[in-house]
């Protein structure tokens, strides 16, 4: 199988973020990077249909400024065959731009699939997915957490809330990809050797118009300090109280 698993370069998620001066972005000051977590699971999802159907390829690819470059080599030393690098400077928030860009790389290369995580870890828009099948005119899953491929087509599952939904596709497909379909590996001494050797391509983002865009950053309020209302059973009357009258939890 030939597939395409599109990444992002996104903050760790472990650090503490504060907001620039601007207003409209996080300080990069010692900020670290890393895959975005749900892509990070479409590249092992891609890597496993390879090894259950037989030789096939994996190109990652992604859109950012040139330090975007460590963590594609990081998806080639799990497993990937090749990159494409699709430079610009910044990301912009506007998913139908990026889409534009990744659909105008994509185009005519004749993947069998191209994976996108579920959503991107700094934004959580979910939307670029969608948008490239949109304009590659092919049929799109998203959230899948069970993936199943023969015969030219293929059998996902999604969980919703109380159910599980189960679709069948035709390929070529975009699919998004949940957490369900296996932990991504941890890259081996000899696949990080191996993958400053792997062919990494580099050209223009052609990026689509940029019509939506970050105004303003700020943290969450904080939260009111908490109250002892007494203790033991004399203290419930006032509790509920407080739940019904003040925090509007109880009717």
């Amino acid at each position: 199988m030939k597939i395409a698993v599109c990444i992002k370069r996104v903050p760790d998620t472990e650090l503490r973020f504060t907001i620039a001066a601007d207003g409209q972005s996080l300080d990069s000051t010692g900020m670290k990077y890393e895959i975005s977590t749900f892509d990070e699971y479409a590249v092992e999802a891609a890597l496993r249909l390879n090894e259950a159907h037989g030789p096939g390829e994996v190109t990652v690819v992604g859109l950012g400024p040139a330090a975007l470059g460590e963590q594609l080599r990081r998806a080639m030393s799990m497993g990937a065959d090749r990159a494409i690098h699709l430079t610009a400077d910044e990301v912009p928030f506007d998913g139908a731009a990026i889409a534009h860009a990744l659909a105008d790389a994509l185009e005519g290369q004749s993947y069998d699939l191209i994976l996108f995580g579920r959503n991107a870890t700094d934004t959580g828009n979910g939307v670029v997915g969608p948008m490239v099948a949109h304009q590659l005119n092919l049929p799109c899953v998203t959230g899948i957490s069970h993936l199943e491929i023969g015969a030219g087509q293929g059998t996902a599952k999604r969980v919703l809330e109380g159910a599980v939904e189960t679709v069948t596709f035709p390929l070529p497909a975009v699919l998004t990809i949940d957490e369900g379909l296996g932990r991504p590996r941890i890259p081996s001494l000899k696949g990080i050797m191996g993958a400053k050797k792997k062919p990494l391509a580099e050209s223009p983002a052609e990026l689509g118009p940029v019509r939506v865009s970050v105004t303003a950053l700020a943290p969450p309020p904080d939260r009111p300090p908490g109250r002892i209302v007494g203790q033991g059973a004399d203290a419930v009357p006032e509790l509920v109280r407080l739940l019904r009258d003040e925090a509007k939890v109880l009717s």
